[in-house]
């Protein structure tokens, strides 16, 4: 009698994690031109140590920024202390901040002589006041050479520690933002280390001096068109001034999934929405980011 043939035993299929809701609609697609200026901003930003978000969030419009020159530099190492769901910046033990940074981060402003200069920082939870005194010293540093720069700052909510806040207040900063991030629903899930109640409290805080006041959403992390509404009216009853709107993209399988694609006709509307409510600039695309043309805020002529 013949035998059975074998059965062949192979490993079962890796399981794929689902990151993205079908193709890429053709707004999202991103040309990427490079010149001798990106060529100067990369090799600047490694002869003086520093970091910048462009690279360490992975943006898709770094191509478009660092070929006209802007760059958004991210204070106090690479390494952040918090575990959010939807970025890429490496998590874990920071490194002890660089003394130099502050005036590192000065002269290259000055040498690519940027005139609205946007800083950000990975949260340094472990620090007494949050990298507050850090800012300060950035913000001194590049008053000192480049007195006609503007400079917008992208802060952590330090914990809710008003005083460190204060620090940073007091230097004079034309614009400083804290990001929302998300509807308060998935605080949890996107954002597990910070509190929707707390980011109100910072950006009330903010708008309470005369710094404008900035904030940012993404979209496609699950959330309703009505939630985002929700949290653009929560937003304008505690002062912001200023708001971005845009596409979550999910950095990698590891990364929280995209929920949808959100079409550019509802970031117009929403656009709409946010200007009826009060705030005084609006930018909302799905390319759109906390730093992506940040200057036009203070040149459309409606923020003051």
């Amino acid at each position: 009698m013949a035998q059975p043939p074998l059965l062949q035993v192979t490993d079962p299929p890796p399981r794929v994690r689902k990151r993205e809701p079908g193709p890429r609609p053709d707004w999202l697609r991103v040309r990427y031109r490079r010149n001798d200026t990106f060529a100067s901003i990369k090799s600047l930003r490694s002869e003086l140590n520093l970091h910048t978000v462009c690279e360490e969030a992975r943006c898709p419009n770094i191509d478009e920024c660092w070929s006209a020159g802007t760059a958004t530099f991210m204070l106090m190492g690479d390494i952040c202390t918090r575990r959010c769901g939807f970025c890429a910046v490496m998590k874990g033990a920071p490194r002890a901040l660089d003394p130099d940074e502050p005036l590192n981060t000065a002269i290259a402003i000055a040498h690519l002589k940027v005139r609205h200069a946007v800083i950000t920082s990975v949260n340094r939870d472990e620090l007494p006041d949050g990298g507050a005194a850090h800012f300060a010293a950035t913000v001194r540093a590049i008053r000192l050479r480049s007195p006609d720069t503007r400079i917008e700052l992208l802060v952590p909510d330090f914990l809710g520690d008003r005083d460190a806040m204060q620090r940073v207040l007091d230097e004079g900063p034309d614009i400083v933002a804290h990001n929302t991030e998300t509807v308060p629903r998935l605080y949890r899930r996107v954002r597990p280390q910070a509190q929707y109640p707390r980011t109100l409290a910072c950006i009330g805080h903010i708008s309470s001096t005369t710094v404008l006041s900035k904030t940012g959403l993404m979209l496609g992390l699950g959330e309703t068109d009505e939630e985002i509404e929700s949290v653009m009216s929560d937003l304008r009853e505690r002062g912001c001034a200023i708001l971005s709107l845009g596409q979550y993209l999910s950095p990698t399988v590891r990364h929280l999934p995209v929920d949808r694609w959100v079409h550019p006709d509802t970031f117009a509307r929403l656009a709409e929405v946010g200007r009826a409510m009060g705030f005084k600039h609006v930018e909302s695309g799905p390319l759109v980011r906390s730093s992506y043309m940040a200057h036009r805020a203070l040149e459309d002529g409606q923020v003051t």
